[in-house]
């Protein structure tokens, strides 16, 4: 009887020993397939900002004109080029169909080869229809490819054109990237324009009329925009007042007039002649 009662107790030691650390196990076994559940489970979803991978995205910007063999030539015209004053040119120039009597006031050195002329007032090379071989088919191609050109940047009806813009007077405003088309002249007085855009934008400028840019006007260039991806496609004459800073290719259906003390970055491609008067043309 003794031993049995021995016994008992020895067990109900055993037992109230054994349920704290069995309620301790059971806790920490629960702790942890909680955590392991959570771990395991997907966390909430993270929205990132994209505004700016979007912008990129959807960032779709027109192509630039293609000028063809035309973007051989600072200053290309068909009946002629003439400069008074000391005028700077930095590029190729040439004429076709006329001969090289069209070009007057650079004293121009005739090659030995026949095929172009230099001039002290030019870094680069002059061509002319009457030059010898190759030059007449080089510069029949690059006359005709100015003029297809012209006819397409006029003809472009993509991006939606921005039509008649402040009724053709964008003094003093500032232009973003697009395809303008007005029904006029374009005027900017001594205030200037801005053109506003990224490296890779692109602007069309179809003007119907006259392109008039006023005395000491300044075409100003901001963000990242560059000359050579902007295109003025005047129908009329182009008249760039003196002093001026202008940037972007002209392609003119007729006379391109660039006047003392003035800068231009881009081309002048002209279906008629270009004028220059003291003037400083090169390619940007």
């Amino acid at each position: 009887m003794e031993v049995q009662q021995l016994q008992v107790k020895s067990y109900s030691r055993l037992y109230v020993a054994f349920v704290p650390l069995l309620l301790l196990f059971t806790v920490f076994i629960t702790s942890c397939q909680k955590d392991h559940s959570e771990s395991t489970q997907p966390g909430p979803a993270i929205t990132l900002n994209k505004t700016t991978s979007l912008a990129a995205d959807t960032d779709v910007d027109a192509p630039r004109l293609y000028l063809g063999t035309a973007i051989d030539f600072t200053i290309l015209a068909e009946t002629g080029i003439s400069t008074t004053g000391v005028t700077s040119v930095t590029g190729n120039m040439g004429v076709s169909p006329i001969a090289a009597t069209g070009i007057t006031g650079f004293s121009l050195i005739m090659d030995p080869t026949n095929k172009f002329s230099r001039s002290h007032l030019i870094v680069g090379e002059v061509f002319a229809s009457n030059y010898a071989t190759p030059s007449p088919s080089r510069m029949t191609t690059a006359i005709n490819d100015m003029t297809t050109a012209f006819t397409k940047g006029n003809g472009r009806i993509q991006p939606p054109p921005i039509v008649n813009k402040y009724a053709g007077d964008v003094s003093g405003r500032t232009l973003p990237p697009g395809l303008y088309k007005w029904s006029t002249g374009v005027l900017v007085t001594g205030t200037g324009v801005t053109i506003s855009g990224l490296a890779d934008d692109v602007w069309v400028f179809q003007i119907a009329k006259n392109l008039t840019v006023s005395n000491s006007a300044i075409i100003t260039l901001v963000g990242g925009a560059q000359a050579k991806n902007i295109f003025w496609i005047v129908s009329g004459k182009a008249t760039l007042g003196t002093g001026v800073k202008f940037s972007g290719n002209i392609l003119s259906k007729t006379l391109i007039s660039v006047n003392t003390g003035t800068q231009v970055h881009g081309r002048l491609l002209a279906q008629t002649a270009v004028t220059l008067n003291a003037a400083d043309v090169k390619p940007l």
